[in-house]
């Protein structure tokens, strides 16, 4: 059973940059695609990045585009969300998510948190203005 470790949250300044790290111990293999939600209060979950653990295509949502970049070290077993230019609206807990089946992060299905069954605990993220 994989299991997820988020860490990396911090209280920034706006323009500022941040690294988030999530762990997964366990076997991957057969994960085909993860990444990171995030959650700020009273609103929906969102999908802000996803790569294709085999090397397909990685998701971001206009909200963050050129601005975040997701990357992965499979020897490490470790995911990167490396956040630029940070902005109040970024304030959230980021949650690390993977979908346990070998599927490339599919276009139309991506952004559905119900298909990632496997979450980390989450990393709190403040960015003041």
């Amino acid at each position: 059973q994989v299991q997820l470790v988020d860490s990396g949250g911090a209280s920034v300044q706006a323009g500022d940059s941040l690294e988030l790290t999530c762990t997964a111990s366990g076997s991957t293999r057969g994960i085909g695609c993860m990444g990171w939600f995030r959650q700020a209060p009273q609103k929906a979950r969102e999908a802000v990045a996803m790569i294709s653990t085999g090397g397909g295509p990685v998701r971001y949502p206009e909200a963050v585009k050129g601005r975040f970049t997701i990357s992965q070290d499979k020897v490490k077993n470790t995911l990167y969300l490396q956040m630029d230019n940070l902005k109040p609206e970024d304030t959230a807990v980021y949650y690390c998510a993977a979908d346990p089946t070998p599927y490339e992060c599919g276009e139309a299905s991506w952004s559905y948190d119900g298909l990632y069954t496997i979450w980390g605990q989450g990393t709190q993220v403040t960015v003041s203005s």
